[in-house]
Parts: C-alpha cells; sequence; structure tokens
C-alpha cells in the first residue's frame, strides 16, 4: 500500500510513493469517522459532512465527522496518524499538516512521510490576489512594477505564519524577485478587514473568501493561483497568464487520507466510493457552492498532488527562511 513516505526524502525519490505492509480488514458495519481539522460551519467542515452522507448511503454504514481543530491541522492528522488502520478513520487532508508543517515543525507527533496512505483527491479551494475597490492597483504588473520601485513597502495579509495564504504570497514574491510584506493575521476574516479599510495594500485568500466582496464591489480580484481562470470570476486572469510568470498554479488540495498499513483492498474500495461521490452532478454544484473545485481523482492523482505541494513548500519555506 503507498504510504507518502517519499515525499519528504530525497529529491530523487520526491514524486516516488513507496509501499507500506497492509494489516486487518476494515470491520464490517463498524462506523467511519472522517476527522476534519477545521471548526463546524465553515467550508471545509460541510464539505467533508455532505462526503459523510453521501458515503454513508452507498455503503449502507454509519460515516460520522469528527471535528479536531488545531496547529494547522495537526492535532487532526496526529489522531488519524495513530488510529487502527482498517478503514474506519480517515483524515480529511490539507497541505497544512501534511505539506507544510513538517518544513516548519521538525517535532511533529506523527511522520507525515511514513504514517498516512493517500485514499481520494477530493477538491481544490482555489487562492487568489485581491485588493480593496479603491485600490490604484488593476494589474498584478502594477503591484509588481510598485514593488520594485519601492521595496519593503507593498503588503499583503494572510490567514497566519505559515499558512497557505502566506506561503502562496511569498511563491509570488520569490518568483517575480520582488520584495511583499508579510502581514499574518489569526485566521481571514480580520485579514479582510484590514484590506478594506486600507491596513494592507493586499490579500491572499481563497476565492470563496473573497467572492462575497467582490460580488458587493468592495475588492477586486486580479487574478487566481489556478491553471485556468475561475468560472466565478469572469475576465479575471490567473497569476501566469498576467505575469509570464511559471509555477505559480497553486492546488490548495483537499483529499483523503487513512493510517498507514491499511489493507489495498480497503483503501481501493473507499477511493472508489469518493471517486464515485464526487463525480455525481450534485457533488460538483455542491462543491461550487462552497468555493470549491471538483478534482475527483484516486490515490494516484492524490499521490502526485501531495508530492508537488511538498516540493514547492520545502522551496519557498526554506528561500524565504520562514520560521513557525
Amino acid at each position: 500500500m503507498k504510504t507518502l513516505a517519499s515525499l519528504f526524502g530525497t529529491a530523487a525519490l520526491a514524486c516516488t510513493v513507496m509501499f507500506a505492509p497492509a494489516a486487518g480488514a476494515q470491520p464490517a458495519g463498524q462506523p467511519i469517522r472522517i476527522v476534519v481539522p477545521f471548526a463546524p460551519g465553515g467550508a471545509q467542515d460541510g464539505l467533508g459532512r455532505y462526503l459523510a452522507n453521501k458515503l454513508a448511503a452507498r455503503l449502507g454504514s454509519p460515516v460520522v465527522v469528527e471535528n479536531k481543530t488545531g496547529a494547522s491541522g495537526v492535532v487532526a492528522a496526529d489522531v488519524v496518524a495513530k488510529a487502527a488502520p482498517d478503514g474506519t478513520t480517515l483524515l480529511l487532508a490539507t497541505g497544512g499538516a501534511i505539506t507544510i508543517a513538517p518544513h516548519l515543525n521538525p517535532k511533529l507527533p506523527y511522520n507525515a512521510r511514513k504514517d498516512f496512505v493517500p485514499v481520494a483527491l477530493i477538491a481544490d479551494t482555489p487562492m487568489t490576489l485581491s485588493v480593496r475597490a479603491q485600490s490604484p492597483y488593476q494589474t498584478i504588473a502594477d503591484v509588481l512594477r510598485d514593488a520594485k520601485a519601492n521595496p519593503g513597502k507593498v503588503s499583503y495579509g494572510s490567514s497566519g505564519n505559515g499558512s497557505i495564504s502566506h506561503l502562496t504570497g511569498e511563491l509570488l514574491a520569490q518568483a517575480a524577485g520582488v520584495q511583499l510584506i508579510h502581514v499574518g493575521y489569526r485566521g481571514g476574516s480580520p485579514a479582510l478587514v484590514d484590506l478594506l479599510s486600507g491596513q494592507i495594500s493586499m490579500i491572499v485568500t481563497s476565492s470563496a473568501s473573497i467572492e462575497p466582496l467582490e460580488q458587493d464591489k468592495k475588492a477586486r480580484v486580479l487574478a487566481t493561483f489556478t491553471r485556468d481562470s475561475l468560472p466565478n470570476f469572469q475576465g479575471v486572469p490567473t497569476v501566469t497568464q498576467s505575469t509570464g510568470l511559471k509555477g505559480l498554479e497553486v492546488p490548495v488540495w483537499i483529499g483523503i487520507l487513512a493510517p498507514a498499513r491499511t489493507p489495498a483492498a480497503t483503501v481501493d474500495k473507499l477511493a472508489a466510493e469518493f471517486t464515485a461521490v464526487c463525480q455525481l452532478p450534485e457533488t460538483q454544484e455542491r462543491f461550487k457552492s462552497l468555493g470549491a473545485l471538483a478534482m475527483c481523482g484516486g490515490a494516484r492523482e492524490l499521490e502526485k498532488v501531495v508530492s508537488d505541494d511538498d516540493q514547492r513548500w520545502a522551496r519557498v519555506i526554506k528561500q524565504g527562511n520562514i520560521k513557525e
């Protein structure tokens, strides 16, 4: 069974996922719990509960959501890493605990290289670079021009130090060869407040967070960190389209992980069920309402996304000398 072992090893092994020995099979009829590293009520929690309901209907067994918040997903990941490898405990995983935390905290309570096995790639929650409506910046080219002419003057807000929004902004700065001042907040909401009041120049945040402000014409989305333009932001280019810079497609992935040594047959069954749920037309619409793009991939697709993500953030964190 594939684990994430190679993702934090040598460059030669960075895209290769190793095999872990199998353990006991999933107990028949036993409830499945999906551990969600976010508080109830948010978009990720809503996505997890939707998946749980659909999976329960397909399997004919209870599937429950258990919210375990704290330390950017580390608390939830630790619960799953130490759970029995029988398919009854799964992690609704994001990059925070799997591809970012290992590069910021050498003393994690779990080993992100060895303690998980990929099951399914579920969704992408795209990131944007946005400004308030009154901002003089009309394009990212305007931002980069100003940042080059006035080093240390152009700021961007994020949902916290070491967060995906922080690192995405740093990725842009490194790729463009400019200095952007990072202002970390305790979550996205206070950052949005300061954006609208002009305390910060820009914000790197999810499309779901900025869309209501964009619709109310209080903010403008300059570009998205995606491969293709987003349908809910007509006319807004991707960062690569706007700048010509490569390597700025940042999937903010959501996937399902299980404890290492979960049997291959169990993982394959779960992967097939999650993929089937993901491909439902109603799922596509529900994800869209939550600001997510359905990805609908199996273990291999998740493995590739996680591998690329790990290498990306390892470079950004090292080059930016970013500390937890």
